[in-house]
Formats: C-alpha cells, structure tokens, sequence
C-alpha cells in the first residue's frame, strides 16, 4: 500500500449488452442526477461540465461515512470501454473542509458477444491538506484509513452493480431504434 493511500476498493458486476453498445465517457458525462441517485442511497447530486482546461469532468456530491463529498471529477482517460477521472475532492466532516485525492476507474471487457465484465475501481489517497487536517486532530493516517475502509469499501461494492445497469439501460437506449407503424408506413 502507498504511503498516503486510503482506500483502494474493486468490484465487478456482469452488464448483459454487446461492448460495441457501450461507450462509458458518454454514460458518465450525460449521467442525470435521477439515475446517479438511483445507484446509491448515499448519492445527492450529479451533474457535468468542463474543467479550465477544457477536459470534461463530472460533479457528484454524495455522503460516505458521515462526511459530504464534493468530486471533482476530470477525466484522464476516455476511451469507450475504458474511462479514468481524477478529482481532488472536498470532503466536510464534523471537524471541518478538507481534500482528499481520488482516482476512479470504470472499464469494461467483453464476455462474450452479449455480456460484459463491468469494473469499478476507486483509490483515494491523502492530500497534503488532509495530512495537515487530520494531524491538527492528532489522527494518525493508519487510525482514519482503518476507520474510512470498511465504509468507502461497502459504499463502492453496492453501487458497482447499480452502475452496471444504468450503462446497461443506456447501452440498450442507444442502440435501439423505434420503429412505428402509422397508417401502414414503418417509420425509425
């Protein structure tokens, strides 16, 4: 483990779409607050736009372990089977506003010509600013990352298959085409 690593949690979860249906930067950067919230309890808002160097990022604001969470989230990496964002995130906690870094991943690999394996890999690591937060406190890291990874982990291990569906649903949206009958004339 890293020096200043916090958390380090991965999970998969089966997605039942072909991979040429999935293209995560987009799933991720028109994700709306309704499906975000509806992959965790502890999700409060989402939501996207550009970062001053023109990347696209993605806000989320969520509660993990008491703490309400501000991400920040650019994206590094935007392939469509594969996506990584790195955000330095203000955490609130009882004690007062910090940072922390994280770094989250998404990738997906084909199963098979109709499932895929949907991973969700997130690492947090203490910023400078958190070191100083938590050392006014007289925390030592490897008291707050004992205490922080059962929850980060639990947190990452119940969306994981919430994500998988909603690219799934999102999978399944952009690669259908209505067709209508009206009047005898088929219409897409």
């Amino acid at each position: 483990m890293e020096d200043h690593e916090i958390v380090s949690s991965n999970f998969t979860a089966i997605i039942n779409a072909p991979i040429d249906g999935i293209d995560i930067p987009a799933w991720c950067f028109t994700l709306s607050e309704e499906e975000y919230q509806g992959c965790s309890p502890a999700h409060i808002a989402a939501g996207f736009t550009t970062a001053p160097d023109g990347k696209r990022m993605s806000i989320n604001v969520e509660i993990i372990g008491g703490s309400l969470m501000v991400q920040h989230y650019v994206e590094t990496l935007g392939r469509k089977d594969h996506l990584v964002l790195e955000s330095i995130s203000d955490v609130f906690t009882p004690a007062g506003r910090t940072t922390i870094h994280v770094l989250w991943e998404l990738r997906v690999k084909a199963l098979d010509s109709r499932t895929c394996e949907f991973t969700n890999h997130v690492r947090t690591k203490a910023t400078d600013e958190f070191m100083k937060f938590i050392d006014r406190q007289g925390i030592p890291l490897d008291v707050f990352r004992s205490q922080r990874q059962p929850m980060s982990i639990a947190h990452n291990k119940s969306e994981t298959p919430f994500f998988a569906a909603s690219i799934e649903r999102a999978a399944r949206r952009s690669g259908q085409t209505e067709t209508v009958v009206v009047a005898g004339q088929r219409r897409a």
